[in-house]
């Protein structure tokens, strides 16, 4: 089934499945898999290294994996498919002395656009990411952040039914990065599944409906920000008035942090709410007692860092 070349509102799924890549001895990634669906915004965190890169370039057809496949709309990606991707690469792939407005018009021919809707095409992204007064300019002219703008025009300008972007944010400032937030937004909005890898998990909180966790190339999470933090390790956070190191001694209980109103307590498996709760009470007046909801942030440091898979 081919992507429909002509509305990006058509819905369809992208299935990951059962990636693996070696590099001679090196294991790039093993037996990789998630799925977006469609009008979904799809992060795809991990460490430097951890795979992010090659499983994207796995999902434009442009480098082979050894094992597993990607389908878009439940078929394999073949030439047709590709062209119906919006691709940004973290390091940027644009020709440094064509001008804004004749590099988009270019990559937009090259889809097959017409000369004129090429032109509609350009203009309409150079006036929506804010870089009009650029359009003229050469390429390497421009500020890292403006560049960064025109990667994403490019990645667009075709009006694409599936976006890979990575690192996407890299290098804006923040009115850059709540345009280029809106922009995705937009087109998931449209029914376009989006997936994008980023290193500022406040930002992938934030924006995303779901996403997967990489670490030396395997997934190790997959799924929405809620499900994934409320499976985190189970913590409480309890406020004790005049009772400092109260918790010290709590069979099962280990103190994260204490901000100085109340104290971020980590639960083994076997511990008892209730024997903490009753712990707290012998040691003064309870002001707070309430579960504590990891953030992406700890999820991160949790299953990528410390190694502990959710």
């Amino acid at each position: 089934m081919a992507l429909d070349a002509q509305h990006t509102a058509v819905r369809y799924a992208v299935e990951v499945a059962g990636l693996c890549k070696r590099y001679g001895d090196v294991v790039a990634l093993n037996d990789v898999g998630f799925t977006v669906g469609p009008g979904e915004l799809f992060g795809f965190v991990g460490s430097n290294g951890a795979g992010k890169t090659t499983t994207m370039r796995i999902m434009l057809g442009v480098l082979a994996a050894d094992a597993g496949e990607v389908r878009v709309g439940g078929t394999p990606i073949d030439r047709e498919t590709r062209a119906r991707i919006g691709y940004m690469p973290e390091e940027r792939g644009l020709y440094p002395k064509m001008t804004v407005r004749d590099q988009l018009v270019y990559l937009a021919r090259l889809h097959g656009l017409s000369t004129n809707d090429a032109h509609t095409a350009a203009e309409n992204w150079i006036r929506r990411l804010g870089i009009t007064d650029r359009r003229d300019d050469e390429i390497q002219k421009l500020s890292l952040g403006n560049q960064q703008r025109v990667q994403l025009a490019a990645a667009l300008v075709h009006d694409p039914a599936l976006l890979v972007l990575d690192e996407p944010f890299s290098g804006l400032d923040p009115v850059a990065v709540d345009v280029m937030s809106e922009v995705l937004k937009e087109k998931a909005a449209q029914g376009v599944p989006v997936v994008f890898s980023s290193h500022q998990l406040a930002l992938v909180e934030r924006l995303c409906d779901r996403l997967g966790i990489i670490r030396d190339g395997a997934m190790v999470a997959v799924g929405s920000i809620e499900e994934l933090t409320a499976a985190a390790t189970t913590r409480l956070r309890v406020g004790v008035d005049g009772a400092p190191g109260w918790a010290d001694d709590v069979a099962g209980v280990r103190v994260v942090g204490d901000d100085g109103d109340a104290t971020l307590l980590e639960l083994a498996q076997h511990a008892d709410e209730q024997a903490v709760l009753r712990a707290a009470m012998a040691a003064g007046r309870v002001t707070e007692f309430s579960r504590y909801r990891a953030t992406l942030a700890e999820l991160f440091r949790n299953v990528v860092v410390e190694g502990t898979a959710q």
